[in-house]
């Protein structure tokens, strides 16, 4: 009779589980925050060809689907896969092929690096990144003369960190034509007592950079795949890439294919004239792993460098207004021209007439234009009167560890009235609904966590300073976990596809140990996710 029992029970199981529906995976017993439109938690995931099919309870999605792959959280935290709303993935790959100059803490240092990194390398032309004057004791622009002394035969090219200014030797610049007569419109060829420093801003560093040999395409395949490491280790599986040219997308789109590349591109193209020509006549390109729908639009140069383009003079250099790098009749004649094609038009705008301009020009060409959600970028340096031409239509993208990168010499370039409306992001929310949060990195760090709490907490990585950095721009953590996702998705017309969990969305997200919306804020830019997951596969 027991034995008949037994077989019963046994065939009442099989039944049961012929009756469940078949996933590939099952995450269960976590905390997941949806970032839906109620911003709903759950505690289960079941996930088949990359896409959630069902989300609810551990007893929910265990009773109704069975999976060859099940994965308890144990009380862990998910979180959608997070977004850089604003970076330079193809630049930070190539430069883990070049010298390091982040973190330098004064021009010998930086000279230090560049020696140490030649005599590994032995290289004919000297490249690198990341160095910045506002982070040394003497706050100057360096020269060349000790590259000179240290390289005179071999080309040396370094780049600021905010990729708007560079110190070349005098090697590169021969190469590069460059002489005290040489000029170019929209920046500046520094000089002293009639000689050139090496410091090249803005528009005239193409007269360099055109010199610099090109990598070759196994090179940038490996920059690639590097910087993809890289994200999926701090939990990003969505990169908007701010400026590429038509062969590194087409690269990406072909790695992408082939399956070698697995991470989500949002690529903006490089919006000069030919490029502009071309796409609009192409039209979007959509894939599952690649958006190809709008411009990146450069309009002016960045502030520490004194680029950034002003109403009124910089508050330390009397007389200087920085520049747009085109003028106003051109930039209006490129945004009716996108505005009359299916693409965005994204712009970078960092000095507080370039956004005047920028924003004035977006309004006319966008007029009976609807749910267009063109972009601002880094909108930094506002007039008060500017925020109300924030909407839905007209989208901030801004970095919040500008704010915080930023806050020790913005004042002394602006002043105190103009940083008031500086790095605004809380302002800028409240006006249009929604604000998409990135890094700008190489310029800033990649990881995410320091995007969380330069937002929230207003404070670098000391702590500094007590009670934030104009703290009643400071987002909530909600706000910005939102930012981070969801409304990045919205920012990219993604928004039913990726940037919250729920039924028909592809599976990306990140398993944490720690509730980034309770955890002491102050601990949050140590934490990293344990696993990351992009359309179901795990990738960390």
């Amino acid at each position: 009779m027991k034995k008949k029992v037994l077989i019963g029970l046994f065939f009442v199981a099989q039944s049961i589980l012929a009756q469940k529906q078949k996933a590939d995976l099952l995450i269960t017993n976590a905390t997941i925050y949806t970032v839906n439109k109620d911003f709903g938690k759950a505690e289960a995931m079941a996930i088949k060809n990359g896409k959630i099919i069902a989300i609810g309870t551990s007893t929910e999605i265990q009773k109704k689907y069975q999976a060859p792959k099940n994965i308890d959280a144990r009380d862990k935290f998910l979180y959608p896969g997070f977004y850089d709303a604003h970076a330079h993935f193809y630049s930070f790959g190539l430069n883990l092929q070049k010298v390091d100059l982040r973190g330098t803490k004064s021009y010998q240092e930086v000279l230090d690096r560049v020696v140490k990194f030649q005599k590994e390398r032995n290289l004919d032309f000297i490249t690198g990144r990341g160095w910045d004057q506002n982070d040394w004791t003497v706050k100057e622009f360096p020269t060349k003369v000790e590259l000179d002394n240290l390289f005179p035969n071999t080309p040396v090219v370094l780049t600021r960190i905010d990729g708007h200014a560079l110190l070349a030797n005098s090697k590169a610049l021969e190469l590069a034509q460059i002489t005290p007569t040489t000029k170019v419109s929209g920046g500046e060829i520094q000089l002293k007592n009639g000689e050139t420093t090496g410091i090249v801003v803005d528009n005239p560093m193409d007269l360099v950079y055109n010199i610099i040999p090109k990598p070759s395409q196994q090179t940038q395949i490996s920059a690639l795949k590097d910087a993809e490491k890289v994200m999926f280790d701090y939990g990003l599986t969505t990169i908007n890439e701010a400026g590429l040219e038509k062969d590194v997308i087409d690269l990406i789109d072909t790695l992408q294919q082939r399956k070698e590349l697995k991470i989500n591109i949002y690529a903006m193209v490089m919006a000069s004239q030919d490029n502009v020509d071309l796409y609009t006549q192409l039209g979007p390109y959509k894939t599952d792993n690649l958006n190809v729908r709008s411009f990146k639009f450069m309009g002016d140069g960045a502030l520490g460098s004194r680029g950034a383009c002003l109403h009124k003079p910089y508050s330390d250099r009397p007389s200087h207004y920085g520049a747009l790098l085109s003028s106003v009749s051109d930039i209006k004649k490129l945004a009716k021209q996108i505005a009359e094609s299916e693409y965005q038009m994204n712009s970078h705008a960092i000095g507080d007439s370039t956004n005047s301009v920028l924003l004035n020009i977006y309004k006319d060409v966008l007029k009976g234009k609807t749910d267009r959600r063109w972009k601002i970028e880094h909108a930094q340096i506002m007039q008060e009167k500017d925020f109300d031409s924030f909407s839905l239509n007209i989208i901030p993208s801004v970095q919040p560890t500008h704010a915080t990168s930023d806050m020790y010499w913005a004042e002394e370039r602006v002043g105190k009235e103009r940083i008031k409306h500086s790095y605004a992001y809380k302002k800028m929310l409240d006006k249009a609904g929604i604000i998409a949060l990135g890094t700008d990195f190489p310029i800033e760090e990649v990881n995410p966590m320091y995007t969380f709490y330069a937002a929230v907490a207003r404070k670098d990585l000391k702590h500094f300073p007590e009670g934030g950095f104009q703290s009643e721009n400071a987002l909530s953590r909600e706000e910005t976990l939102k930012g981070m996702t969801i409304w990045a998705a919205y920012s990219n017309f993604e928004e039913n596809e990726k940037g919250s969990l729920e039924v028909g969305k592809w599976a990306d997200f990140t398993i944490f140990d720690n509730d980034l919306l309770t955890e002491d804020i102050d601990a949050i830019p140590y934490i990293k996710p344990v696993n990351t997951f992009a359309k179901g596969v795990q990738v960390k």
